[in-house]
């Protein structure tokens, strides 16, 4: 091969990198489960989820940042970052009452999240943001979400639909949707984690799952679509928070276009990752400020 050409074969390289899969995500759906530790995951009976899974990457080793507790882990979850660089250390955040100097921030003064970073660098995504616990969305800038939708009383099935439309009226436009349901938790907190009634709660978010995959897949939506199943601490007893391996390791998974079949993923993992993960996807670039990671062995 003549210089010339291997000088244009190596910038092709460094412009779009060896994993052109990344250029090419359409859409993808983050299904959030709020306190599903491994064991719990592990004895529920979720055939929907299973079936999902099994076409792609899952780790049931993933680690949480501490403090185990909710809104900590979710933020972690889409700034790429933990507490020390985000600002969020417990439920009761917010923006107007947060002291700790954050490692960089927005006009509004929020950490940049995985929406920011995406409606900056690619103008033309839509993005969600559907959720049933209020604190949730205290950490994010409004003005980078197309849909929000707050359900009370733990309600979450009219979201899926309302998440289904959004994603069918957007099949041509890149989009990133958020899917969360904190019922899941509440039923550890109220009846103990492992208890039948929040095995139950599992198991009845799987079927809703199943129903929302099932309408994605009728409407040709599922094939180019990449799936990530998320959580944010496992618990014990009637809690969470500590460092007990119930309540730092949860199971996460990922599908789609480019993905491994089948794999377990062996490399060590955390919530911070994900973010880092959905902007390899999509082809965007990672903030300096975030410490996530992308895994590399879930990619073909």
């Amino acid at each position: 091969m003549k210089k010339s050409k291997l000088i244009a074969l190596f910038v092709l390289l460094c412009v779009f990198g060896t994993h052109t899969h990344a250029r090419k995500a359409k859409r993808v759906v983050l299904i959030a489960l709020d306190g599903i530790s491994v064991e719990g995951f592990q004895k529920a009976q979720t055939p929907c989820l299973d079936a999902l899974l099994a076409q792609g990457a899952r780790s049931l080793d993933t680690r949480v940042v501490m403090p185990s507790v909710t809104l900590p882990n979710w933020t972690s979850h889409l700034t790429g970052s933990g507490p020390e660089q985000h600002g969020v250390f417990n439920n009761d955040w917010l923006l107007n009452k947060s002291v700790y100097p954050l490692t960089e921030k927005d006009a509004k003064g929020y950490y940049p999240s995985v929406f920011k970073v995406l409606k900056e660098q690619l103008p033309t995504i839509k993005t969600a943001f559907y959720y049933n616990w209020i604190n949730l969305f205290y950490p994010y800038n409004e003005a980078y979400f197309d849909e929000v939708s707050y359900l009370e009383k733990d309600a979450y099935v009219p979201n899926y639909d309302k998440a289904f439309q959004f994603l069918s009226d957007h099949r041509k436009q890149p989009t990133l949707v958020f899917l969360y349901s904190v019922h899941t938790d509440h039923a550890g907190h109220n009846h103990t984690w492992m208890s039948p009634p929040y095995i139950r709660s599992i198991e009845e978010a799987d079927a809703e799952i199943g129903k929302f995959i099932e309408k994605m897949k009728k409407d040709d939506l599922y094939k180019d679509t990449h799936f990530l199943f998320l959580s944010d601490h496992g618990g014990i007893n009637y809690g969470h928070g500590g460092t007990t391996v119930n309540e730092m390791i949860v199971p996460w998974g990922i599908v789609g276009p480019g993905i491994k079949k089948g794999l377990t993923i062996e490399e060590p993992n955390n919530t911070v990752n994900t973010a880092s993960i959905i902007l390899h996807l999509f082809g965007a670039k990672q903030p300096l400020s975030w410490t996530g990671e992308v895994i590399r062995s879930i990619f073909k």
